[in-house]
């Protein structure tokens, strides 16, 4: 368990969602002037839900979807979808090596095949992936795709706090192994759903789909960390 979340959140009247104070509540002005240069691979899966939360926060992306697109962003989104077949595409697009040399060097990150993508290994079959963040992943753990729902993470962003988070969960990974520099920041009760290394950040579930913003306001802090 990361924390005790039974006096960490508040019910906003009209909502099911818990609210948190602190990171990403609203709608980062300062980011907002500086417009920073975000991409979201758009090979298939929610990317254009990725757009949308990264619009309404004040940072328009580009969709991301050979080598060239990659030229001149300061971050980048790895979005939901289906791992193998994303993979497969990075592959025969030719987007693995750029990818790869591209996180490594900027802030991103990547929600449920997106997390898959950045690991090192998955227990469950042969992929290509980009590993480049030291875990373990298991595909599918929580079920196939009538498995799939909604429940409250405990999401550690800073070290000094501990927030609920509303999670979907759509055919989710669970992290299995985290090497030694690899730090968790999101648990479902004993599981890891969410891990941050250097300047990657991987979580099972899709903030993209809810109404929460906080995890892309973090994102979007991080590029304008780098910045700085």
């Amino acid at each position: 368990m990361l924390c005790d979340l039974r006096s960490s959140f508040s019910i906003v009247a009209g909502s099911a969602l818990p609210v948190v104070a602190g990171v990403g509540g609203s709608k980062p002005e300062r980011l907002a002037e500086e417009r920073p240069r975000i991409g979201v691979l758009a090979l298939q899966g929610a990317f254009r839900e990725h757009l949308r939360m990264l619009a309404e926060l004040g940072a328009p992306a580009r969709e991301v979807r050979v080598p060239g697109d990659l030229e001149g962003l300061e971050g980048l989104v790895i979005p939901g979808g289906e791992s193998t077949t994303m993979g497969l595409l990075m592959e025969t697009g030719g987007l693995l090596a750029p990818l790869r040399e591209f996180v490594v060097k900027h802030p991103v990150l990547g929600t449920c095949a997106g997390l898959i993508m950045l690991a090192r290994e998955t227990v469950d079959g042969e992929q290509p992936l980009l590993g480049v963040m030291d875990v373990t992943v298991r595909r599918n753990a929580f079920g196939r795709q009538n498995r799939s729902f909604e429940g409250s993470v405990e999401l550690s962003l800073n070290p000094d706090s501990c927030e609920g988070f509303h999670g979907i969960f759509i055919r989710a990974p669970w992290v299995e192994r985290a090497g030694p520099d690899v730090e968790v920041i999101a648990r479902l009760d004993d599981r890891i759903v969410g891990v941050r290394q250097d300047r990657m950040i991987g979580v099972a579930f899709h903030p993209e789909l809810g109404h929460d913003t906080r995890l892309h306001a973090y994102f979007l802090e991080s590029v304008a960390a780098v910045r700085r």
